[in-house]
């Protein structure tokens, strides 16, 4: 199963074993990561999920579509939007992901 690295707002990483196939916010939410709130449960209605992709994954997660609901959504973060922010419940757990790092902002809401 492939491990996700979330660093939470007082920066403790917590190393959480992901399913295949299911989303960063979904992991981070079952395991308790703190700031991740996930109010909409991941259907894209809200942007509770933001998290900073590490610079060193980001080309492999990449941005979000250019266009995108989830792109236009990012505009409503409550903390900083950066470069590298996404929305979490946008980011489905492959094999490529393994070990991913993921920073929680300060705040969601």
């Amino acid at each position: 199963m492939p491990t996700v690295n979330y660093i939470d707002p007082a920066g403790i990483q917590h190393e959480v074993e992901v399913p295949l196939g299911q989303s960063l916010m979904e992991g981070a939410v079952r395991d308790g990561i703190v700031g991740m709130l996930g109010e909409c449960g991941g259907n894209l209605s809200c942007v509770t999920c933001h998290v900073y992709i590490d610079d060193a994954w980001f080309d492999r997660v990449g941005p979000a579509l250019e266009g995108s609901l989830e792109e236009e959504l990012l505009d409503n973060v409550s903390a900083e939007r950066l470069p590298s922010s996404r929305l979490s419940c946008q980011i489905h757990i492959g094999a490529e992901l393994d070990g991913v790092v993921v920073r929680v902002p300060p705040r969601q809401t």
